[in-house]
């Protein structure tokens, strides 16, 4: 990513990493239509409950992950292949331990998070603990398939995990199909098929890690060294943590105030959440390219190529997310009816998918940005930005909720108030030049 026309790489890179980022909501789509048809619009709310809580947890997988990833590409760029090493297997070391201590938070708070944070309906609270729970029992799967992942992503092998998580979806569609509508397992049945395919994916992404890349065969001695790097992956990471520990805590106040509105709207936002998720893959995936391309192109000391890398992936984003939005606008009742839903909780599901294939056009236009702070250090900037964008959205929810103002229509609108203002800080700070490091060296291994 170092030498050539900057798209050419950026593009090369994000569209394995953004197909590979579709399978995960597809699967994820297919866990709410699987128990939508076959186990009913309660289920499906149950299911979806769970979402911002889930989210929460993995939160911490793809902060330190991610800031692991950013300091192995900034080794690899440096041409440091035994700093690489070390980094790599000291970000291994720290998400096999916050995997098991999710698991064991998750079983410990699951029972108070749901009835008293997130006021989930009671006629929905036994098979929403049921879920989560089940699916807290694979957490350390999913923390160490991030680990793996973005070792991969760091020296530019954003391929592998595409085919990794197409094996993962595959195989998550199948046992959805077996466990739910065949056993009638219900819940517990999509969560672990979600489990079961997710230890697959990790599984493969070991054995692939150590047959292909020689420098990340780990080394006792290595994980020695482990406290005098783990401040530099926790820099990185722990402001990208808290950003992603923000979006959960604000979007499960905005699921507290959508189960105010009752079932229906319960279950429609289930499914517009889902597909929205489709709408945000391009900006996602130039983030997480920008990240690697900024932190291996400061490694090996060409900043000058950051800007015009920036310029030409903010080009493929809007490029990318227009036709996704053209296409869930006009799609909107069909989609919503795919879900199994009907009536009111159909007439919402449209409304909410049109008014975010507007309001999320303006994410695209700042999100890919977060990518040169992160890979440049500067990974507390885009946690602040989400902190004001979640708070305004969170606050815009309940001020406007009442029908005197938008009511039901405010959890799809909340958008535009959180990221336009979003869009301004972003760009803001990126024009003053203040993200430019003028960092010291990394500490040597």
């Amino acid at each position: 990513m170092t030498e050539g026309a900057p798209w050419r790489h950026v593009l090369a890179f994000s569209v394995p990493l953004l197909l590979g980022a579709l399978l995960q909501p597809l699967y994820h789509t297919a866990d709410s239509i699987i128990v939508g048809r076959f186990a009913g619009e309660s289920a499906l709310s149950a299911v979806g409950t769970t979402g911002s809580f889930l989210f929460l947890f993995l939160a911490v997988a793809i902060g330190i992950s991610s800031g692991n990833g950013v300091v192995v590409a900034q080794r690899f760029g440096a041409g440091d292949t035994e700093g690489m090493r070390a980094n790599a297997a000291c970000g291994m070391l720290l998400l096999g331990a916050a995997g098991l201590a999710a698991t064991a938070l998750a079983f410990a708070f699951a029972r108070p998070a749901f009835e008293g944070l997130v006021a989930v309906p009671k006629s929905i609270l036994p098979d929403t603990l049921l879920y989560f729970r089940v699916c807290a029992a694979g957490l350390a799967f999913q923390f160490g398939y991030n680990a793996l992942a973005a070792i991969l992503r760091a020296v530019g092998d954003s391929a592998a995990t595409l085919w990794f998580l197409l094996l993962s979806s595959a195989l998550n569609v199948v046992l959805d199909l077996l466990f739910v509508a065949g056993f009638g397992w219900g819940v517990a049945g999509a969560a672990a098929a979600t489990d079961l395919s997710q230890a697959a994916a990790f599984a493969v992404a070991c054995v692939y890690v150590r047959q292909r890349y020689r420098a990340f065969r780990f080394r006792r001695g290595d994980l020695r060294r482990c406290p005098a790097l783990a401040g530099a992956t926790v820099a990185v990471g722990l402001p990208i943590t808290l950003q992603l520990v923000v979006v959960s805590f604000g979007l499960t106040f905005i699921q507290r105030a959508v189960n105010a509105f009752g079932a229906a709207m319960t279950a429609s936002f289930t499914v517009g959440h889902r597909i929205e998720m489709y709408l945000n893959l391009p900006a996602s995936a130039f983030q997480t390219t920008l990240a690697t391309y900024t932190g291996q192109n400061l490694g090996a000391g060409r900043p000058e190529r950051v800007a015009r890398g920036l310029r030409q992936t903010m080009s493929l984003s809007l490029a990318m997310t227009l036709p996704v939005s053209a296409l869930i606008w006009l799609g909107a009742p069909w989609m919503a009816a795919l879900f199994g839903l009907s009536g009111e909780a159909a007439d919402w599901c449209r409304l909410h998918l049109q008014a975010v294939a507007l309001v999320n056009v303006v994410l695209s236009l700042y999100m890919p940005v977060f990518g040169v702070f992160q890979g440049a250090g500067r990974s507390a900037f885009p946690m602040a930005v989400a902190t004001v964008a979640l708070s305004t959205r969170v606050l815009a929810t309940y001020l406007l909720r009442s029908p005197a103002c938008l009511g039901e229509s405010v959890i799809w609108w909340n958008g535009i108030f959180g990221f336009g203002l979003g869009f301004l800080m972003t760009w803001t700070y990126y024009l003053s030049g203040r993200w430019r490091p003028a960092a010291p060296p990394l500490p040597r291994p």
